[in-house]
């Protein structure tokens, strides 16, 4: 499913909101997103920007990019595009094996995690059923429902893996998510104002953030929310803040309560109930309770830990509103780069994170097959260091201890 794109400008528009319902978008933001912001039944909260204009310049250039000229960035954008046209151009067969591939190891290693549960009286069993079910949720929230709720694999023309099919294993439902992830986040990125996931309306994670008080549990807040973070995304996806500012319509904050209702209803029925349910037949019912919980705290730490790493460690940007006053395409791709951040380690590890350990090139290309980022990464870190903008990168020890540290420190005013 795909928005209708128009031919830009020829002077670079401003970021006055395009009050149509098919808002124009970048080609590389997530067309499902488009296709969400005009459903009638899920209005956005932050209305859209119109096209992008290939030339002109913004308002002000943040300082990582302030030496940049109007041309480099337009030739940046040209040559980011071409990245991106030349994996188009070539997935196919392999691409499509491997998210097969990937979503029939999730599901086997489900099976085997909640069959061992069953008989996870006996200690041994309980610690590999939790191991395989913790693995298979990861998967399924990372490399799989994360990305396929961003159309990443639609091309394939599969209904099965497509993201208008998609439910994923997470309390809250797909198409409250992808509103607020790629609709909103995906556009405004780590814009102070308009980027509801800086801080999730929660968490000081910026110094133009203003401080208050509250702000001062920053890091118990965050510490709370890691093995609790489905919950926390299901409730910041309803928009609360923007039903109290009058954004939202509360008839919309009760339509999604409902969906999110027969949400937590499946989850529940699906890890509470049938599994302990069939475990009781053998003495398991309350290891497999146990074994379930487990499970999903663990998912909940490590997606946390990810999202965090890629976007609040020390030297991923934030940016004002008057930034992004006149954005043109290439300034968009420059806003991705240097507000994002990268986690170096195995091809393990990648797969575990959903390859969001790619985290630049995701919010670069975010409807590329995830499985290409790995080969995309060098040329993006090649156009950085030429065009002397920053590469945030590093192991998820030094991401993870980064994102702490800026925590703590702006808890502080």
């Amino acid at each position: 499913m795909t928005a209708t794109l128009t031919k830009p400008p020829t002077k670079p528009p401003t970021h006055t909101v395009d009050d149509t319902v098919n808002a124009t978008v970048p080609d590389n933001v997530d067309r499902n997103a488009a296709t969400l912001a005009a459903a009638p039944t899920k209005p956005p909260a932050t209305r859209r920007r119109s096209v992008l204009a290939d030339e002109g310049h913004p308002t002000v250039r943040p300082p990582a990019a302030a030496h940049l000229s109007d041309e480099q960035v337009a030739e940046l954008g040209r040559e980011l595009d071409a990245i991106r046209d030349a994996v188009v151009a070539d997935r196919g067969a392999r691409d499509a094996a491997y998210i097969r591939r990937v979503i029939k190891a999730q599901r086997t290693l489900e099976i085997g995690g909640r069959a061992a549960l069953v008989v996870s009286v006996f200690p041994p069993a309980w610690v590999a059923g939790t191991a395989m079910l913790s693995v298979a949720k990861i998967l399924e929230n990372m490399e799989i429902g994360h990305n396929v709720l961003h159309g990443q694999w639609d091309w394939m023309r599969d209904p099965d893996i497509h993201s208008t099919t998609w439910e994923w294993d997470f309390v809250t439902p797909a198409a409250s998510w992808k509103h607020t992830h790629n609709d909103i986040h995906h556009t405004w990125t780590n814009v102070v104002g308009k980027d509801r996931d800086v801080g999730y309306t929660m968490l000081r994670v910026s110094a133009d953030q203003p401080w208050k008080p509250f702000n001062l549990g920053n890091p118990v807040y965050n510490m709370l929310l890691a093995p609790v973070f489905e919950w926390g995304i299901a409730v910041y996806d309803l928009e609360i803040d923007e039903v109290i500012s009058g954004s939202k319509s509360r008839a919309d904050l009760r339509r999604d309560l409902r969906a999110m209702g027969v949400k937590v209803l499946r989850q529940f029925s699906k890890d509470y109930v049938a599994t302990p349910a069939v475990a009781a037949l053998t003495g398991s019912a309350l290891p497999a309770l146990f074994g379930t919980l487990t499970a999903n705290a663990v998912r909940n730490i490590w997606a946390h830990a990810v999202i965090f790493c890629g976007h609040f460690p020390e030297g991923a940007d934030t940016f004002t509103e008057e930034m992004i006053e006149g954005e043109t395409r290439g300034d968009w791709y420059v806003r991705q780069m240097i507000g994002s951040a990268n986690i170096s380690g195995s091809r393990a590890m990648h797969l575990m994170t959903g390859n969001l350990s790619h985290q630049v090139e995701h919010h670069l290309f975010p409807d590329l097959p995830s499985n290409r980022y790995a080969e995309v990464a060098p040329k993006v870190r090649e156009l950085c260091e030429r065009y002397g903008l920053p590469y945030n990168t590093g192991p998820m020890w030094k991401q993870v201890g980064s994102t702490w540290a800026k925590i703590f420190r702006l808890a502080l005013p």
